[in-house]
């Protein structure tokens, strides 16, 4: 049986990876990525805590946050879709459309 630990490192360094990818990136293609990233370290965190307690809560809270980052993945899409058309660009310096 695998440790915890591994499960909690790759998470954690997963996490990292995406909160890097969110902070210095620009591209919005990018960003949205690195928000999947993030998500799929909590999943990982889950699957670990469920392993190692011997419980089927993780699965269940994972298949959740699956659902949910679906959901997000199509909102998401859509409203790159919608700037795309509005400016040509995915650069997120680029985009004041939401500004007053």
């Amino acid at each position: 049986m695998t440790p915890i630990s591994h499960y909690l490192i790759l998470s954690a360094i997963l996490f990292i990876i995406g909160v890097l990818g969110v902070l210095i990136r620009r591209n919005a293609i990018v960003v949205f990525m690195s928000v999947e990233i993030m998500l799929n370290a909590v999943n990982i965190s889950l699957i670990g805590f469920d392993r190692y307690l011997n419980q089927n809560d993780g699965q269940i809270f994972s298949f959740m946050v699956m659902c949910v980052a679906a959901a997000e993945v199509a909102v998401g899409l859509a409203i790159i879709i919608s700037l795309y058309r509005n400016k040509p660009t995915v650069n997120l310096d680029e985009f004041n459309l939401l500004k007053w």
